[in-house]
């Protein structure tokens, strides 16, 4: 069994002496997982983070709306909560999960084994994008997604936003808080009546026809490009991507997704198997960066209280073999 070892190198967690066993597991170092491990190192629990280094906010230059952080890059924010974790004895695994066995047996890639007696999955999503050139060059740059992370920092400026989904139309409504300048490229979406009308009173213009390209100037997105050979520069597009859950441990350990959306999860992130919670991202598509450290922080509070029940139980049952198995007053 190999070792695992963590962004310094040093050799962490589970090494060739054996398995390593934890109260807790976390699988996902973004800010709801290691919100989680904040709050249960300080509760004196043994934690340990397993995380690939795959963050979804990686192409962004800076991450938004957290408060005393704002305009921190997503790098540098990570570093730091893995620091403050660290910090209170958390053990930081690089690596990935491959699978869970109920128990819970955490196999990690390279052979490196954990054993937990409970499980937080905050494992994200991935963004599938709309398959067009200039999409994925810009993400996370000139094409974004999320108007309460990047709209203030395009505000005013000419912004589009591509018709590739029902979500369009929101998302442009939304976007003219931001900008008087908004177009919708209609793009292969079919617009009703109610829509055109919406859009019409909000100040969005509509530009019909499908989306060859999005254009870029110096490195830098410049319009977008329809097929009828016309452009129409933009300096920001944002798009709807399709947002996958990264949820195959928890489908694995017999969490059922609910139709069309993610895993349901109670108000703390427990889940319906025994043990296993999940927060973040990977339950919540919605979920800001402050929002799912939150979770991570609320699920935190959950699973000590969890463990706490459960180590109370047995030092009951404990004291009682010692008193030769009768309850007191029996």
């Amino acid at each position: 069994m190999g070792d695992t070892r963590d962004d310094t190198g040093k050799t962490t967690g589970a090494g060739s002496t054996g398995p390593g066993t934890y109260d807790v597991v976390v699988v996902g170092g973004g800010a709801a997982g290691l919100s989680a491990a904040l709050v249960l190192a300080r509760a004196r629990r043994r934690v340990a983070v397993v995380d690939a280094g795959e963050p979804r906010n990686a192409p962004a230059e800076h991450a938004h709306g957290f408060l005393t952080r704002d305009g921190t890059p997503p790098a540098e924010l990570l570093a730091l909560g893995r620091a403050e974790v660290a910090g209170y004895g958390a053990e930081l695994l690089r690596g990935r999960v491959e699978h869970i066995e109920p128990g819970f047996v955490v196999r990690l890639d390279g052979g490196a084994v954990l054993l937990a007696r409970r499980v937080l999955v905050a494992t994200g999503l991935r963004d599938e994008l709309p398959e067009l050139p200039g999409v994925r060059e810009h993400w996370g740059a000139g094409v974004l997604h999320c108007p309460y992370c990047h709209g203030h920092e395009v505000r005013d400026q000419p912004l589009g936003v591509l018709g590739t989904g029902q979500g369009a139309v929101a998302q442009a409504l939304l976007l003219r808080q931001w900008s008087p300048d908004v177009v919708l490229f209609a793009h292969t979406l079919r617009l009703s009546e109610d829509d055109r009308e919406r859009l019409d009173a909000r100040g969005v213009r509509i530009v019909a026809g499908e989306v060859k390209a999005l254009t870029s100037e110096g490195g830098r997105l410049s319009g977008v490009e329809l097929a009828d050979g016309r452009t129409v520069p933009r300096t920001a597009v944002f798009v709807f991507p399709r947002m996958v859950p990264r949820d195959e441990l928890l489908t694995r350990l017999g969490c059922v997704r609910d139709e069309g959306g993610p895993v349901p999860v109670g108000p703390s992130g427990r889940t319906a198997v025994p043990g296993v919670w999940a927060v973040g991202n990977a339950v919540d598509p919605r979920a800001l960066l402050v929002t799912a450290a939150g979770a991570g922080a609320a699920a935190a509070f959950e699973l000590n209280h969890d463990l706490v029940a459960e180590d109370t139980e047995a030092a009951v049952l404990a004291a009682r073999a010692a008193d030769g198995g009768v309850p007191p007053g029996g």
